[in-house]
């Protein structure tokens, strides 16, 4: 019987692989369902002092009146490299975002578990809303695209329990 040595380092880069190749071939998931959501947190040991956390997931949405094609959207801190190809794990997790339309407004609601309104910054620039969070370990960023410009003026917010809800005035 041989023994055979285990590189833990080829397992995990074989993991993270595998994830960000899920997380592209979920792109072209097409079921119906008006939302479906997998995520996932696994500790990746990187041979230092510090160990990080990986966090994947994605959300299927589908629009309410099934005219809609399904959309694809992944979540957390694993991604591929387009240059390389190689997937890295970020120290900033994408947050689960949502983006409904109002008669009156539109609502964007953001999961960040473990911050605190007072962790939160927004930036409102024309149609783009930059969302960044930081407290402890928890660090989250993300660009959503609007549907249209807003004023920074029509902003109201309000976050409970790491669930971000803002609203823009139309």
């Amino acid at each position: 019987m041989t023994s055979k040595k285990v590189n833990l380092t080829d397992n995990v880069e074989g993991i993270l692989r595998g994830l960000g190749d899920l997380v592209e071939k979920l792109g072209g998931l097409a079921e119906k369902g008006e939302q479906l959501k997998r995520s996932g947190v696994f500790d990746i040991d990187t041979g230092g002092n510090k160990d990080a956390k990986a966090v994947y997931g994605f959300s299927m949405k589908m629009g309410l009146d099934g005219n809609q094609e399904p959309r694809i959207e992944p979540f957390g801190n694993v991604h591929r490299d387009e240059k390389t190809g190689e997937t890295i794990v970020h120290e900033m997790s994408e947050p689960l975002i949502d983006v409904i339309e109002e008669s009156d407004h539109i609502l964007i609601v953001a999961e960040m578990p473990g911050v605190a309104d007072e962790d939160i910054h927004l930036d409102l620039n024309g149609d783009i809303l930059v969302l960044h969070a930081e407290k402890g370990g928890k660090k989250y960023h993300k660009e959503v695209v609007l549907p249209r410009s807003f004023e920074s003026t029509s902003i109201e917010r309000s976050c409970h329990n790491g669930i971000l809800e803002v609203k823009l005035k139309l």
